[in-house]
């Protein structure tokens, strides 16, 4: 055999047994996936197999009527689901054996020197690494479902926790893909007329030239969605030939205007701006349709965000599908209708935005700025970019164009003008372009330039991308640690940052979803987010922060946060430290298996604590606490962010006790129980007139059969916890366990109103006893207590002026927003 062909048999050979170890690591990798489908199965079918033993307890729980017997079977049934778990646990441990058998195998394979001479089979080692990724990504939500599962049962009940899951259920997706919107386009004017005011807040300015048939279709939108606000309608005929002059003046309310001659596009918006009495002027095309509610939401959108100079709307097409939500300009002075032909039910079109510009099919700004700005400049005559430099005007005298997505508006586009840029009106939009371009030239430079990835364009205005995560979507009329969450979230916005924010439940959580939207948070969901990892295979190396709530929560991305967002700092926030609140119930309740839970969490949540860049905590206590537990961590405070309201009635204006908590949270049932049972009947016997009131969400029966007992006053959640706040005299805290800083103490404070609490409910508040708060531990000195904030007056007005200081030094958002700014440094806090 000569030297060329034993060379050749070689090769052959090498290939032979490269292509049997690639086969036998891709049946491995084929079990590996295999056994995760059967594993999965089996964990379905014992998670149906719980959801029967869970059914039958809660129906043995009703029909012996909270018995010992119901209660000795709920804690059966807590030992069984135990038994299962470590179940489920062994074989997650066994998958995890086959994983890193898979992953030693494939590293064998990716060091061999057959290996490298194969490189169209690289990629197998990224689809080995992303299996990898996702497994463990799976395994550990699987893992921290049950653990929550099992403490809740504990801490809570049977009864709480399945109403929990039920209200987990309950919370869906948002309406996905574009639907056709119907628009009847006639000359029918009969029902259409508008009411005369003598200050409309808004003036709507219709310029028209010819197409009577789209104007009055126009019309009859605006009459069938009347807003809340006083508006006045202006239509403007630029002399157009048909029977426009003929018939609209006899629409009741309408102001009309028919100009001398034909003055074009721009000439005829502004001769309709000077007729507007309204404090806003908006210009709307006549070639729309509105939707309910358009208006409001533009004009509410200067009351509700600062420094705001134009806001645009949502324009949609005819068969449902987007048109533009805001638009951006590229550094070449060419223009991009952002979302253009995409659904505008997607997470990206529906939330406030800082834009470049917005279509001047429907936009509105105040009346004085449009005035002051000279209006639309006659150098676009006769139409196009007009719209795009009035923007431009506005960003140069520092104020914001902004994008609000709930004004809503149909637009027929082409009507007036055609769509062909080659001839017609249409023509000036190529060449307005160049005297755009020569205008704004050095502005532009700092724009993105054409090609840009569309995400990065859109935001070019932001400093940096933040990312934030948690369990689910903050409800601040419901719990506190939500108005942190909420009140950190615009801290970050409002400071330049681009803020993306999805719950790890991926539900759409209705007006709590939108709430966020509206402040200016692009919010994620179900479907829209199908699968977090892809999202942040995608998008990970864009951001520069991450923030994700709850040990728990961050468990399950650590790991791929640190694959996908490489750059990006991660930050822990822990609300309170879960495992010190879990120590001193077990602690209270003088429970082994309740200690055992706390260690574990323990030992979690100090882990993410070394692994994470900063973890926030909430008060000096803890941030001395993981000192000694986490030497080397960062750890700063960032503790809970109030509005100081300040006390708007005083002492003799006020009558009544009031707790305030959400009732999810145990701490908050034990305190109530523990106030009616020991301290109540002391403070009533001494003030039968008293009342106690009772305020929070997610009240258990137990707490509303509170109601029994004389003075109790059970409400549970209120949408307006204000008149509460104004109307009581005072405010008690009396937990007997828990971490972190109390919501309800701080709110309180706001708004004047003197707290009686334990030291528990004050700690790490920089509170001083008898200064800024009565602090009483005992059943009876806490009534003692209440009894003298509650009778003099000069005590009283003594704690609500310290209250309020204390909340203005530690707890305003010039606090807070120190703390989130000193995130981006360095430095340790």
């Amino acid at each position: 055999m000569s030297p060329t062909e034993l060379a050749l048999s070689e090769a052959e050979f090498t290939r032979d047994a490269l292509h049997e170890e690639l086969a036998s690591t891709r049946n491995r990798l084929t079990a590996s996936v295999d056994e995760s489908d059967r594993r999965g199965t089996w964990a379905r079918e014992q998670s149906a197999l719980a959801e029967e033993r869970l059914d039958w307890a809660r129906n043995l729980e009703d029909e012996l009527g909270g018995t010992k017997t119901a209660l000795q079977s709920a804690n059966d049934h807590v030992d069984e689901l135990g038994v299962e778990i470590r179940r489920l646990q062994e074989r997650e441990n066994e998958l995890e054996s086959i994983i890193q058998d898979v992953t030693r195998h494939r590293d064998e394979i990716l060091a061999s020197s057959s290996w490298r001479l194969t490189r169209p089979l690289r990629g197998a080692r990224r689809l080995v690494d992303r299996v990898h990724a996702t497994l463990r990504y799976r395994l550990a939500r699987l893992a921290s479902l049950q653990r929550r599962g099992t403490q809740s049962l504990r801490t809570r009940g049977l009864n709480a926790t399945l109403r929990r899951a039920q209200e987990e259920l309950r919370r869906g997706t948002k309406s996905p893909g574009p639907a056709a919107v119907h628009v009847d386009v006639s000359r029918d004017l009969s029902g259409i007329a508008f009411a005369h005011h003598d200050a409309p807040r808004a003036s709507v300015v219709i310029p028209a030239y010819n197409h009577l048939d789209h104007t009055i279709t126009c019309l009859r939108s605006l009459a069938e969605h009347a807003p809340a606000l006083a508006m006045e309608v202006i239509v403007v005929d630029d002399c157009g030939q048909d029977e426009t002059a003929e018939l609209l003046p006899a629409v009741p309310g309408l102001v009309f205007h028919r100009n001398a001659e034909n003055l074009g596009f721009i000439g005829a918006c502004n001769a309709g701006a000077s007729l507007a009495r309204g404090e806003f002027v908006v210009f709307l095309n006549n070639d729309t349709a509105v939707r309910a509610g358009w208006l409001d939401a533009l004009v509410e959108t200067f009351d509700r965000h600062r420094d705001v100079g134009l806001v645009g709307a949502k324009l949609i097409y005819p068969d449902g599908r987007l048109q533009e939500a805001g638009g951006i300009v590229f550094a070449d002075g060419s223009g991009w209708n952002y979302g253009r032909f995409d659904d505008p039910g997607a997470p990206a079109y529906n939330y406030v935005r800082e834009v470049d510009y917005c279509s001047g099919a429907a936009i509105c700004l105040p009346r004085a700025l449009f005035d002051e700005l000279g209006g639309f400049d006659p150098l676009y005559a006769p139409a196009y970019y007009e719209d795009t430099d009035l923007a431009m005007k506005v960003h140069a005298k520092g104020l914001r164009v902004l994008y609000q997505p709930r004004s809503e508006v149909i637009h027929f586009e082409g009507i007036s003008s055609g769509t062909d840029t080659s001839s017609g009106i249409k023509r000036y939009q190529v060449v307005n372009q160049e005297k755009f371009l020569d205008r704004w030239r050095e502005t532009l430079a700092g724009h993105a330039k054409p090609g840009t990835d569309i995400r990065i364009a859109r935001e070019h205005r932001c400093r940096r991308r933040v990312l934030v995560i948690d369990a689910t979507t903050p409800q601040p009329d419901q719990d506190s640690g939500s108005v942190r969450l909420v009140n950190l979230l615009r801290i970050l916005q409002q400071d330049g940052a681009a803020v993306t924010f999805f719950a790890d439940n991926r539900a759409w959580d209705g007006a709590y979803s939108e709430a966020l939207q509206q402040l200016g948070m692009e919010v994620l969901w179900h479907p829209h987010l199908d699968d977090p990892l892809a999202w942040l295979r995608e998008h990970g190396r864009s951001l520069d922060m991450v923030i994700v709530s709850r040990h728990y929560v961050l468990n399950l991305y650590m790991d791929v946060l640190r694959r996908y967002a490489p750059a990006a700092k991660v930050v822990f926030d822990t609300v309170d430290l879960h495992y010190l609140r879990e120590q001193r119930e077990a602690e209270l309740a003088g429970r082994e298996d309740m200690r055992r839970t706390a260690a574990e969490t323990r030992r979690r949540e100090l882990d993410l604590i070394r692994r994470a860049d900063i973890t926030l905590v909430v008060s000096p206590v803890e941030q001395e606490l993981l000192a000694r537990e986490a030497p080397g961590a960062r750890v700063d405070v960032l503790s809970n962010v109030h509005e100081v309201v300040g006390c708007r009635r005083p002492f003799d204006e006020r009558r009544d006790i009031m707790f305030v908590g959400g009732f999810q949270h145990p701490p908050n049932v034990d305190a109530v129980e523990w106030f009616c049972g020991a301290i109540w009947p002391i403070v009533h016997a001494s003030e039968p007139e008293l009342r106690f009131h009772i305020i929070g969400s997610k009240m258990p029966d137990a707490l509303r059969r509170l109601a029994d007992q004389e003075g109790v006053v059970v409400h549970g959640f209120v949408p307006d916890i204000e008149p509460y706040l104004d109307g009581s005299r005072l405010a008690v805290a009396p937990l007997r366990y828990g971490a972190g800083v109390k919501g309800k103490v701080n709110m309180s404070m706001a708004y004047g109103q003197p707290v009686i609490a334990t030291p528990i409910a004050v700690e790490g508040m920089f509170l001083q006893a008898g200064e800024e708060a009565l602090v009483a531990e005992s059943a009876e000195d806490f009534a003692d207590a209440l009894l003298r904030a509650y009778r003099d007056p000069e005590l009283w007005q003594q704690l609500s002026a310290a209250g309020l200081a204390n909340v203005e030094r530690h707890f305003s958002f010039d606090a807070a927003r120190r703390a989130v700014r000193h995130l981006w440094s360095d430095a340790r806090a």
